[in-house]
């Protein structure tokens, strides 16, 4: 079963040698000095690309970041030399990275002036709450990256995994963050990151694994030390655990927002003219936005008809039209 897989998956006509697979994985191998240079040289360019596009919020120039990041290289290393149970310093080179990404990030944030609202930039606000649906995209993008690099006829699509994978920006927003003093947003970026960090290894050693790559000296090295599968098992739990927490989190509050607006609109309900435009809870505050062609319902009867919707002690204000803004108090207060 498992050769008919693999048959199916990699057919022997288009499988990369093992030789061909390290010498483009392995930066401490064959022409390091040159590959070193290139890496770094490529890492930093893509840093500065990333960061300029992260802070003025062009999609289009983050993408391009993504394209020309070499990042995947050393981290689908580290697959590659766990199923093979060799060293070859990708770990430290990994983390090396990570700390030229994150510090270019942390000097361009000086740039922004005191007043910049982060979660405003869509570039940043999209990377710093991640959900397990971003981990299930990132393990089959893992798993297609490395097909891809197995394969010689499907390496055209390395550079829609790049873009679908996102390694420096989420590291570059990291840096932005902490440079703003926002640890809890850097915090998410981070977990984004890793995250997508752990979907390259894992997708890179079973695959690995599974098509049967081992060292050159002929020893059995089909499968990785129990010590990758311990790192690999802390790895997933290190991102399963707040990604699975902020996934929880989302859906209550868009639970609770809903059953805001449907209790925002039946206070409403008397007033012609009158709608309920949005609901956001921003900052553990519930804003309720309303056009209200004449005066607003007494407040005190939403804050009645939000008790047992949403849980006490949330602050609401009720933005109307023309600026107006009420505070209208906390539930159940």
């Amino acid at each position: 079963m498992l050769s008919a897989v693999r048959a199916l998956v990699l057919p022997d006509s288009q499988r990369r040698s093992l030789d061909d697979l390290a010498q483009d994985l392995d930066l401490s191998s064959g022409d390091t000095r040159s590959k070193r240079s290139a890496f770094w040289t490529m890492l930093t360019l893509s840093s500065v690309i990333a960061v300029g596009g992260v802070l003025t919020d062009s999609t289009a120039t983050v993408i391009g970041a993504m394209i020309i990041a070499p990042l995947s290289t050393p981290i689908m290393g580290i697959a590659l030399a766990s199923v093979q149970r060799r060293r070859i310093g990708a770990v430290a080179v990994v983390l090396s990275a990570c700390t030229l990404v994150i510090a270019v990030g942390l000097i361009f944030s000086l740039v922004l002036p005191s007043d910049y609202d982060l979660l405003a930039n869509s570039q940043i606000s999209s990377r710093t709450s991640p959900g397990l649906m971003d981990l299930v995209a990132a393990l089959a993008t893992g798993f297609a990256g490395a097909v891809a690099l197995a394969r010689r006829d499907v390496a055209a699509v390395l550079p829609g995994v790049a873009i679908a994978i996102s390694l420096v920006p989420p590291l570059v927003v990291v840096g932005v963050c902490l440079g703003r003093l926002s640890g809890v947003l850097a915090l998410g970026a981070l977990v984004l990151f890793v995250s997508n960090l752990f979907a390259l290894v894992f997708g890179g050693m079973v695959v690995f694994a599974a098509l049967a790559y081992r060292a050159s000296t002929g020893r059995v090295a089909g499968r990785p030390a129990r010590r990758a599968y311990a790192g690999m098992a802390l790895l997933f739990i290190v991102v399963f655990v707040p990604l699975a927490a902020n996934t929880t989190l989302t859906f209550l509050i868009n639970t609770w927002t809903s059953r805001a607006k449907t209790a925002a609109e039946e206070w409403l309900a008397d007033s012609p003219g009158a709608e309920v435009t949005s609901v956001d809870a921003k900052s553990q505050t519930l804003y309720i936005n309303v056009r209200v062609p004449g005066e607003l319902p007494p407040v005190q009867t939403l804050l009645d008809d939000l008790q047992g919707q949403i849980p006490n002690g949330i602050p609401v204000v009720v933005d109307a039209t023309r600026g107006r803004r009420v505070e209208a108090g906390t539930v159940g207060g």
